[in-house]
């Protein structure tokens, strides 16, 4: 069974004489913890020879009206989880314990990729991530970190933060992990009714065939109409839609699919989309080789 920290200078001082001679691995989380986070651990465990599991529901990710007060806390049944897949310490803070002035009068902003797709409809979601993440990084100083695919644009905004606050920790993208008929796991998908999650994996299946589309297509035209197309099958199928875009691997906007397939390069089909309750991300990537 992991040990279970709920003090950052209790953590510390566990790992202070381990971080010479092992190597640390890191996996923040806010809990709830499913399937797609243990194989988080699991890459984790690869990596390294220590993993630490962080457990912390952030409220400064969370907007006005967002789900803070109702997001599943479920430690005990999140530790008997990790405990299966060899996790060795959850560092599982109160609130207190990571902000002892909430809100923090300290940021670290993530500049312009902050703003956009999700950070249109949450603004100041990403503020939150990068001061929270920020001192995850101080507190655990491991020297890797796991974060999932599915959070794409989380996981472009860490790296940028790595590298430009000189972070020396090396960040790793896990695959996204899905159910069966394709549905990309998530916590919020407990949110969805019997009906609705029959009803969800009709989103990844666009997104399967916008990529066949789009690995056929050629031009900013078509691009645009496909887009559209897909749109407007998404909504039909009773989702309502908060972004749906395609970008290139660093996140910027595309202007001509036959130069990027010319050259092999790879574009990302990014969405976010409410089904009743659960708001839903996922992302597809196009790989022209």
């Amino acid at each position: 069974m992991p040990t279970i920290y709920h003090h950052i200078a209790a953590l510390q001082d566990t790992l202070k004489p381990l971080r010479s001679e092992q190597r640390i691995a890191l996996v923040p989380t806010m809990g709830n913890l499913h399937d797609g986070h243990l194989e988080l651990v699991k890459m984790a465990k690869q990596q390294a020879d220590i993993v630490v599991v962080s457990i912390f529901v952030n409220p400064t990710q969370f907007g006005e009206g967002e789900d803070f007060d109702s997001y599943p806390r479920t430690l005990d049944e999140d530790v008997a989880k990790l405990a299966t897949v060899g996790a060795d310490y959850v560092f599982a803070p109160s609130i207190d314990e990571m902000y002892p002035v909430l809100p923090p009068p300290t940021s670290v902003l993530a500049g312009a990729i902050t703003t956009q797709l999700c950070g249109q409809s949450r603004p100041g979601h990403f503020d939150g991530v990068g001061i929270v993440v920020s001192k995850l990084f101080n507190i655990v100083q491991p020297d890797v970190a796991i974060f999932g695919q599915k959070d794409y644009q989380q996981l472009a905004i860490i790296k940028q933060l790595v590298r430009d606050l000189s972070y020396p920790i090396e960040i790793v993208g896990a695959p996204i992990v899905r159910a069966a008929d394709g549905l990309a796991l998530s916590s919020r998908n407990q949110y969805l009714s019997a009906a609705e999650r029959q009803m969800a994996p009709i989103l990844h299946q666009e997104l399967q065939r916008l990529a066949q589309q789009l690995m056929a297509g050629n031009d900013q035209h078509e691009l645009k109409s496909l887009l559209a197309e897909t749109q407007t099958r998404i909504t039909d199928a009773g989702f309502t839609i908060d972004y749906l875009d395609v970008r290139t691997e660093q996140l910027d906007a595309v202007d001509n699919v036959k130069s990027l397939k010319e050259n092999n390069q790879k574009l990302m089909i990014l969405v976010a989309a409410w089904l009743g309750r659960a708001r839903l991300l996922d992302n597809e990537i196009v790989t022209f080789n």
